[in-house]
């Protein structure tokens, strides 16, 4: 333990850390992170055998080497190890000689006794969490595991994402709490480093944690106040090293605003490339003279763009991977059906970046599955979270699935598009606990991702304004074509992970009447296409956002123009994408506006427009809709207004109120924000400024271009 606050150089000194004749001992920590079962080559990703080699290559020239993961080496995984519930994953880590593991977030997929039951006793690795606890306080994983290298102990602490509850099924860590990450890790460091044997002694301690920074680059860029950063401010000086995963970045280096300027490494995922950090130790006071942290490629791409490994891959590892492929090629060769075009999840702008805060033909897709798989339990409706969606279905053959074709779908394309084996669990929830869901798509304060777009069953559909403020933004909502009540009820079917509350939809857990069909989320998928055979993407936005320019004495005039701003029209891959958008009333189309079809990262705001729409002069007065459609696709929202008679009487100059936003379930009522309009009367000449206001309101030409959300 050091606790030196000055670096120097490229390969870090501790300043006075050492005497000036100590002997240097030269240990190499070999560090991964997010594997997540990447057995196979595939592009960058060298695979578990090139993986494998590279820790050869190290262990050949320093001996004194130590190989720890920072979690995640399981769960999201390629169909390979997924259709064998990720032993030979496991059975790759164990040939490589992983020495540790902290516990990641995925580890947890299949619940806490999988973990601790069936993959512990299958890891020749310890699995590390010191912040994830029984509910009576107890260690739910072991805390720390110790290497004796050259003579040095050092201490490998564990220790798991704090956002584990809102990223696996609650229902699978019932019993578990998960703490501070920093207090654990401090407490843990604080007992290796107090002198009794008891309770464990080290002489380096290194924290292996399932967090980290929130982008890739020099770690001078992490910000201090992310949650990696206060966790690397927070952390004692009895911490020596930072070992990080989670969020799949790669850097190296020293974070600026860490009080003891300790070495901070994450090495990406699936393979791509391997953390080294060399720690240089006097063997006589056992202190880090130096350190040198780097993240090593394990692919390059040659003239042609082609990836090719840069290390040989191990044979023991790659005759484990050969053996998995082939066992998987059986199960995943069957062909389920077929599609006529691909389902996508959502982009981002450049076009390859998965989106999760889009709308997604893939989404509703699998939404519209799970409903149909369990209409015979009574689902009326379904959810599908967007981080359960792992890849596309594909129209193109897949040249390295054995039995695909064009359009074909085979269980291997379908396992890969939900890996985690959710079960389907079905709910009662009212219009107002519908509501509530939609609204939480707007995560909370500090989450990793601000919003996150669910997925809907046909026949669901809503709209919502992007502007309002948290709590607000859910207009109508509509159930086959009729508004939803608050105190409707419907059935509702969704995953075991988003039942539990995942993804901080807390809303589902307050459903009642829940019951786990014990029907897997993939089989519902292989049985769909094997009642029906053929899966057409369906091209209809199922949200639509709406705001409309606010209405004069609580409601529209006859022959008044309305502006209507619309967003979420386009979807953001290669669907249809029509390049304008028509509003009708009735039979009668009243306006048109051209879609700018720009993505914006993280939301569903793919296809803007604005619009004008002149209502009628012989509109009849009451609630009326309007219906948004863009030509060529299956997309029909409609928005309620209500349209009120010109009013010919004088007035006080003071205004009318223009009325209330309706009640948003119902889409019924005045539309509008309640507030008084400003006086118009002047200080002189009141009536005749009263008399020509009248005129004005009374001929359609005072339009108010305050914006108000869609009830």
């Amino acid at each position: 333990m050091t606790g030196v606050a000055l670096l120097a150089g490229a390969g870090l000194a501790l300043s006075g850390a050492v005497a000036a004749n100590a002997a240097p001992v030269t240990i190499d920590i070999v560090t991964i992170n997010d594997f997540h079962g990447r057995l196979e080559a595939d592009g960058s990703v060298a695979g578990a055998a090139v993986l494998a080699g590279a820790v050869d290559s190290v262990r050949a020239a320093n001996p004194n080497t130590v190989m720890v993961s920072a979690g995640d080496n399981i769960g999201a995984s390629t169909f390979t190890s997924f259709i064998q519930e990720d032993e030979p994953t496991i059975d790759v880590l164990n040939t490589m000689g992983l020495d540790a593991s902290a516990a990641g977030n995925h580890e947890f997929d299949r619940g806490y006794d999988d973990l601790v039951n069936r993959v512990l006793p299958l890891a020749d690795f310890p699995i590390l969490s010191a912040n994830v606890r029984h509910d009576d306080g107890s260690a739910a994983l072991d805390e720390y595991w110790i290497a004796e290298v050259a003579g040095v102990r050092i201490g490998f602490i564990g220790a798991t994402t704090e956002e584990l509850p809102s990223l696996v099924s609650p229902a699978g860590i019932e019993g578990l709490q998960v703490e501070s990450i920093v207090d654990n890790v401090n407490r843990v460091a604080g007992e290796l480093s107090d002198g009794d044997e008891s309770n464990g002694e080290a002489d380096v301690v290194v924290t292996v944690m399932h967090e980290g920074a929130p982008a890739s680059g020099p770690t001078t860029d992490i910000p201090a106040d992310s949650v990696f950063g206060t966790i690397v401010s927070g952390l004692d000086s009895d911490v020596d090293a930072i070992v990080s995963g989670h969020t799949h970045q790669q850097y190296a280096g020293v974070v600026p605003f860490d009080p003891y300027q300790r070495p901070v490494i994450q090495a990406g995922q699936y393979s791509e490339a391997f953390g080294l950090l060399t720690l240089s130790i006097d063997a006589d006071t056992k202190q880090i003279a130096s350190f040198t942290p780097e993240v090593l490629p394990l692919t390059a791409e040659d003239a042609d763009g082609e990836s090719y490994p840069l290390y040989d891959a191990d044979p023991e590892v790659q005759a484990i991977v050969d053996d998995a492929v082939a066992e998987a090629e059986v199960s995943g060769s069957v062909p389920l059906g077929e599609i006529t075009a691909d389902f996508n999840r959502a982009v981002g702008t450049d076009g390859a970046t998965e989106n999760r805060g889009g709308e997604s033909t893939l989404g509703n897709f699998v939404a519209d599955v799970q409903l149909w798989a369990t209409t015979d339990v009574g689902a009326q409706i379904a959810f599908m979270n967007p981080g359960g969606i792992r890849q596309d279905l594909v129209y193109a053959a897949n040249p390295d699935v054995s039995g695909d074709g064009e359009g074909v779908v085979t269980y291997r394309e379908a396992a890969d598009v939900q890996p985690f084996a959710n079960t389907l669990v079905t709910m009662q929830l009212t219009g107002a606990q519908i509501r509530q869901v939609l609204e939480e798509q707007w995560q909370p304060a500090g989450a990793s991702r601000p919003f996150l777009k669910l997925g809907l069953s046909e026949g669901l559909s809503y709209t919502y304004d992007p502007a309002a403020p948290a709590g607000s933004h859910i207009g109508t909502i509509s159930y086959q074509g009729s508004p939803l009540a608050d105190d409707a009820s419907l059935t509702a079917v969704l995953n075991s992970f988003l039942a539990s509350g995942g993804d901080n939809f807390l809303g589902f857990t307050a459903g009642t009447g829940v019951a786990d069909s014990g029907r897997i989320d993939l089989q519902s998928m292989v049985d769909w296409f094997q009642e029906f055979g053929t899966a057409t993407p369906d091209d209809a936005q199922r949200s639509v956002g709406v705001q409309l320019s606010a209405p004069a004495n609580g409601g529209y005039l006859p022959g008044s123009t309305v502006g209507v701003s619309l967003s979420s029209l386009l979807f953001s891959t290669d669907e249809p994408k029509p390049t304008t958008v028509e509003i009708r009333l009735g039979d009668a189309l009243v306006g048109t506006g051209s879609i700018d079809p720009t993505i914006v990262d993280g939301t569903d705001e793919a296809g803007r427009a604005s619009v004008d729409v002149t209502l009628p002069a012989g509109i009849a007065v009451g609630a009326q809709s309007l219906t948004v459609t863009t030509p060529g696709t299956a997309t029909s929202i409609d928005v309620p207004i209500t349209v009120v008679a010109a009013s010919t009487a004088g007035g006080s100059g003071t205004g009318t109120s223009p009325g209330t936003v309706g009640s948003g379930s119902t889409g019924s009522g005045g539309v509008g924000s309640g507030q008084e309009l400003a006086a118009t009367g002047a200080e002189t000449g009141p009536m005749v400024a009263v008399a020509i206001l009248a005129l004005l309101v009374g001929a359609g030409m005072i339009v108010v271009a305050r914006r108000i959300r869609v009830g």
